[in-house]
């Protein structure tokens, strides 16, 4: 699309949007943004939903609330200066990037997809095929984040071992992982992680029940 040879430019910026990518930004989001609510698209191109779910990459963005809620956590556990990776959780990102979660302006976040539209976001975007779990670009150091949160896209056995592998690579020990109940004795054999009180929510609500889980002590095990 012409978004895309518009941010091209932009590749070698700071990761702050420049005014130039976020016109293209919009321009796509308006392309590609059609039907009955064309009327509420969002101008926030952080907005979560400004990219819009692909059933065919297997895609459920979290709830606002949920998101909101991942992202505090995210940026508590990450501390001041933290750097947080979003494996396949491009909504946290999204809400870490609005500014409205207290804090998130002292940490930095990335966001691994396989989805390219999430390029927009410039230096934050890594592309990430979870069947290469360590083909990761040189800048993306390992043990280099102080958090690393999430999603393997699909509920299989197969998918979370090679996930877990991308998260091991990137944290510096702490791991959020938001996946289905089913998925709770794989975890914790991988990942030594044990499953949250709190109830993450999706836009659309998901046929299995959806929990998240950490390895570390969160005020999430009890909520």
């Amino acid at each position: 699309s012409s978004a895309h040879s518009a941010m091209s430019d932009s590749d070698d910026d700071v990761p702050t949007l420049s005014a130039h990518t976020l016109a293209a930004l919009q321009e796509f989001y308006n392309e590609t943004r059609t039907g009955p609510d064309q009327d509420g698209t969002p101008s926030d191109p952080f907005a979560v939903g400004a990219v819009e779910e692909d059933w065919r990459m297997s895609q459920f963005w979290y709830s606002d609330e949920t998101a909101a809620v991942l992202a505090e956590e995210a940026v508590r556990q990450a501390g001041e200066g933290g750097r947080i990776a979003c494996v396949s959780a491009p909504s946290v990102y999204q809400k870490l990037k609005q500014g409205v979660v207290d804090g998130s302006d002292r940490v930095s976040a990335v966001v691994l997809e396989y989805d390219r539209r999430f390029a927009a976001y410039a230096d934050d975007f890594v592309f990430y095929d979870y069947n290469e779990p360590l083909s990761l670009p040189s800048g993306v150091a390992p043990r280099s984040f102080d958090i690393v949160l999430a999603d393997p896209p699909y509920l299989s056995e197969e998918c979370l071992i090679k996930v877990a592998q991308t998260i091991q690579y990137l944290s510096k020990g702490k791991v959020l992982l938001c996946t289905g109940a089913i998925m709770e004795n794989v975890a914790k054999e991988l990942l030594g992680v044990k499953m949250c009180g709190f109830l993450p929510k999706h836009n659309r609500n998901l046929s299995n029940e959806f929990r998240c889980f950490v390895n570390y002590p969160s005020d999430l095990l009890c909520s």
